[in-house]
């Protein structure tokens, strides 16, 4: 006998329904840093709310997506480079009343950041992305350009590693 709890069903159905209510989104991110403690960052494109501020690469899960999964997919998508995770970096929670993302309506953001080392592949921008392009930069160069939340937490993960 299957418990009903326990079926598997179309990712449709589980699908948030459409109204006003509250979301939860789930998000994977990497601080890469290369040999120079330079960190990697992203642009974000044209066509996204917080258009023209840097973030960690990374972004939101699929339904039945590993975080560790979706951290390596979305950094290969925006980056061009391959990672491999050293680790859970840290994670954090975030309440936007009303997100632009999703028509105003109530967001819980839960990100996790992973630690990571690019291991191939070639750098280079993301066409027709949530990213327009990515650059690395020192940690003093990353505190000067406009960051959104996220890459502010993320820099902090990064470099607090070492003096803490």
């Amino acid at each position: 006998m299957t418990d009903p709890a326990f079926t598997s069903a179309p990712a449709e159905a589980w699908r948030a329904s459409p109204g006003d209510g509250p979301i939860t989104r789930v998000g994977a991110y990497v601080v890469c840093r290369d040999d120079t403690r330079r960190i990697l960052l992203c642009r974000i494109s044209e066509n996204i709310p917080d258009k023209g501020h840097w973030t960690l690469p990374g972004g939101g899960l699929d339904f039945g997506e590993a975080p560790e999964a979706a951290a390596q997919r979305e950094f290969e998508e925006e980056t061009g480079l391959l990672v491999s995770l050293d680790g859970i970096a840290g994670s954090f929670s975030l309440l936007i009343p009303r997100s632009v993302s999703f028509g105003g309506r109530p967001l819980h953001f839960l990100g996790i950041v992973y630690r990571g080392t690019a291991v191939g592949g070639g750098l280079r921008d993301e066409l027709n992305g949530t990213t327009d392009t990515c650059a690395w930069f020192t940690e003093t160069e990353a505190s000067a350009l406009p960051l959104n939340e996220l890459s502010r937490r993320g820099l902090e993960l990064a470099y607090l590693q070492e003096t803490g």
